[in-house]
Formats: C-alpha cells, structure tokens, sequence
C-alpha cells in the first residue's frame, strides 16, 4: 500500500539564494497560505527557527509538520567523521520533528547558487573521486540511521557535482542502500532526462520526493546563452505541477506501483512578484489531488491511501 502526504517548499514565496525573492514577506505568510492551500507540511527555509521548542509550535498552530530539510553537504572536502559533526544541530532538529528522511545536496563546489557563474563550469567528479565521494557518503548514511533513524535522501541538483542521468545512476551505483534519493522532476529535466524514465530507473532507492514542473524554453535558453542556474530561476525555469510540459501522472504512477510512501513536496522557485505564491500553490494542491484521486488514492486526515 501507497500511502502519501503533500507538502510545499517555502521556495514559492522566499527564496533561500536570492533574498530579493520574497524576502519582505512574513513567515507566518508563508505558513498560513501552505495551509490555506491544502498542503499538511513543510520543508525548512532560510526564515525558520531553527530550535525545535520554537519551529514544532509553531508548524502545528498552522496546521503543518516538518517533512524534511535540506542539509548543504561538503563531504569533498571533509571526512564522514567532521560531516557528522558538522550536521548534527541540523540532524537533531529533524529528528525532534519525527522526520523520516533527510534532504542532503553537495555545495562545497557547487554553482548553482552564484548567480555570475554559469552552469557550464560546474564541477565534474571522475570515477576514482566520485568512489571516494560515495563511500564517505555512504559512511555518513549508515550513521544518520543507526543514531538518527533517519535515511539520507541525495538531493541530485543543477549546477553540482550530481546534474545528469549518467550522475545520479553513477552515484546510486557507488553507494550503499542506505544512500536513498530525492528525487526532483525539475532537476531531473533541467539536467537532460526524462523524468519518468529516470525514475524508473532508480525508483527502488527514492526516499524523498520533490515536484516541479519546467518551462523547456527558459532551460533551452539558459544552456544557449550559458547563463547561470539562478538567471534560469528569474527567468521562470520552473512552475508548479500541471503548469509546463512533465507528465505528473505517469511519475507519480510510477512511485504507486513502486510502493513508495512519503512525503511529495512541491518545490517550485519563481519570482513571487510574477507568480502569487497562493495563487500557485493553490493550483499545485489542485493539479495533484486531481491526480491522486484519478489513480484510486483517497485523502483521510490529510493522508493520501491507495
């Protein structure tokens, strides 16, 4: 049995790598039009509390619970031991929430989130250091389980050492199971795959799911002119589910039949001046459910059963 809970990102109203992206408007804001449209949780962003007795109380006066929180990763440069050290404040934040997985994304050499830099220059590991990288990755996942009981979920992103297809199956491939996936529609398409084939692929170790939908133009664009991972985001790379060109339905068919339950966020940056943050998480709740109820999922309690 599937069983689902729908979040949203805090990325539709604030940016978390361009504070001129939402940055005048409140948390509670966002919260409270999560929950106005439908959503049950939340991912972190750069506005929340970042002590539990704070961030819980106040998640649950608006009705909502952590599914997870990206953790910036520099696992090139660090051992497993100094990761762990590094990580723990963020681990034991997650863990007091009860989450069950945990977004982790290399950023020690990462473009993406230089907006100068193109996307042409990111960093490319090849296999004798993406080895080493897997095992320290691996090393540092099977702690986060046995201490945390939490699974690492590798975040695959534009603009870092893990963009393409040929990437993420390579790093699948030098990791352990305990090394899960979160796997995101937009990166996926915006790093050359397509996305249901992807999954496919690689559906047995997704822990994490994130949906956004693209504009194919704005990536074809951003390639051409070899601009950078965050003009392609002003530039309206990515919407909400149902608004570009992916097929949701087969991608979240394809994760019924694989059994996996979890949290789906939809994480979908643009400009909140050019798209109202309620207006298109409104049609993101929308889009989905329409395509949960369409597959025989039913929604009990802010649970979605197939």
């Amino acid at each position: 049995m599937s069983t689902l809970q729908l979040a949203i990102s805090p990325l539709t109203w604030t940016n978390d790598d361009m504070s001129q992206l939402g940055g005048e408007i409140p948390l509670s804001t966002c919260l409270s039009e999560m929950a106005e449209a439908g959503f049950t949780g939340t991912e972190l962003g750069t506005k929340y509390p970042r002590d539990a007795a704070t961030l819980l109380p106040l998640l649950q006066a608006h009705g909502l619970r952590l599914a997870s929180g990206w953790c910036s990763g520099n696992l090139v440069n660090q051992d497993a031991e100094a990761e762990w050290r590094a990580i723990a404040p963020h681990v034991a934040l997650l863990q007091a929430a009860g989450v069950r997985a945990m977004v982790y994304g290399e950023v020690s050499n990462t473009v993406h989130g230089n907006i100068q830099t193109p996307l042409s220059q990111r960093v490319r590991l090849d296999d004798a250091a993406l080895q080493r990288y897997g095992a320290r990755l691996t090393t540092l996942a099977d702690r986060l389980q046995s201490e945390a009981g939490m699974r690492l979920a590798f975040h695959h992103h534009v603009g870092t050492i893990i963009e393409t297809e040929d990437d993420i199956l390579r790093l699948m491939a030098c990791t352990g199971e305990s090394v899960g996936l979160t796997f995101d529609t937009g990166h996926a398409t915006f790093g050359g795959a397509d996305p249901l084939a992807l999954l496919k692929a690689c559906v047995a170790r997704v822990a994490h799911v994130h949906l956004k939908d693209v504009r194919p133009p704005v990536i074809a664009s951003t390639r051409e002119h070899n601009d950078s991972f965050l003009n392609a985001v002003l530039a309206g790379a990515f919407t909400v589910p149902g608004d570009g060109v992916i097929d949701f339905a087969s991608v979240l068919a394809c994760l019924k039949a694989a059994n996996y339950s979890g949290w789906v966020v939809v994480e979908a940056e643009q400009d909140p001046a050019k798209a109202h943050p309620l207006t298109y998480a409104r049609l993101a709740h929308s889009n989905i459910a329409a395509y949960l109820t369409h597959m025989g999922y039913q929604p009990t309690a802010g649970v979605w059963q197939a």
